[in-house]
């Protein structure tokens, strides 16, 4: 009996290709691009968490910073104020991120989308407050700097294939959960939460879920936030971060699921290299935001498929 060899998908090929050719930089490129590169890795991480809640689950998350800033501080806070384990203080991120993801959504899942956005600005603004303001045990306005870390992940290149590994790792399970039955339900459900209810799915059981999920992943990018910097502020928990993320998700296309990844990588470039030369780079972000409004309703992925199909079309008559 003949078996024939066959080629795997391209959607299993692609992003092997790309994992080989990110472990490959730290042997060709400067330590200024090792370190962009894992910028745009913790914040596609970032990104990628939060539209599990937002582009699959239609929930409107808000305030997602809130989660990346607990997950820094857990971290931050066991390696300074503890003797335990490093290894401890990384659980912690998750953990912890998880938790509040627990007890902010266990409110917000009971209001409609609008006021669920709103209620979420409201509590984590009041987390980033007690953080702002607790000089005695987060540094308050100043922050934690100088964290002690592992010699085996800080600094370059064990950093950055900290951060590459951890991130291939949750990008991985990411897409296993979007893809997997409670998934496919979870996006069910954003189409049509009546309907849904109506058949017996316990929708707000599942947008917990799902909020706790997002939290926990948002968390471990908060994690590998402080392996690349070493530090944790503030501001990591303030509103106009989780704005940015937001757009980051509606730049490269919140339906799908690389979408994040691709708005986080032009945001990171824009903020590094225009930023350089100028403090309102944010007003670009503003316009980049009009822009996406206007010409851009499925973000960069969704421009780049149409005009493939386009093109797919034109050939094939």
């Amino acid at each position: 009996m003949e078996t024939s060899f066959r080629f795997p998908a391209p959607s299993i090929v692609a992003p092997i290709v790309i994992l080989a050719l990110l472990a490959c930089i730290p042997l060709v490129g400067s330590r200024f691009f090792i370190y962009l590169v894992s910028g745009i890795l913790v914040t596609g991480l970032l990104a990628t968490s939060l539209n599990l809640v937002l582009g699959f689950g239609g929930m409107y998350q808000f305030h997602h910073a809130v989660f990346y800033g607990t997950g820094a501080y857990c971290t931050a806070l066991f390696l300074t104020k503890t003797s335990l384990s490093a290894w401890v203080a990384f659980v912690s991120a998750p953990v912890g991120a998880a938790f509040l993801g627990l007890v902010i959504g266990a409110v917000c899942v009971r209001l409609s989308k609008l006021y669920f956005g709103m209620l979420q600005i409201s509590l984590g603004s009041l987390v980033w407050a007690v953080v702002y303001r607790w000089y005695s045990f987060t540094g308050g306005d100043d922050g934690i700097h100088g964290i002690p870390l592992p010699s085996s992940i800080s600094g370059g290149k064990p950093a950055y294939y900290t951060v590459l590994v951890t991130a291939a790792l949750c990008f991985f399970l990411l897409h296993r959960i979007v893809e997997s039955p409670f998934g496919r339900m979870f996006q069910a459900i954003r189409d049509n939460p009546v309907r849904c209810e109506a058949v017996g799915i316990p929708v707000q059981r599942h947008q917990l879920i799902g909020q706790v999920l997002a939290a926990a992943f948002a968390g471990i990018a908060g994690a590998l936030f402080v392996v690349v910097e070493g530090s944790v502020f503030p501001d990591m928990l303030f509103w106009t971060l989780s704005l940015e993320i937001l757009i980051m998700c509606l730049l490269g296309g919140w339906f799908r699921f690389w979408g994040p990844m691709v708005g986080a990588a032009i945001i990171v470039c824009l903020r590094t290299y225009v930023g350089a030369y100028t403090e309102y780079w944010t007003l670009i972000l503003g316009v980049f935001l009009m822009l996406i409004i206007f010409f851009l309703p499925d973000g960069v992925l969704g421009m780049a498929e149409r005009l493939t199909r386009r093109k797919a079309k034109a050939s094939s008559s």
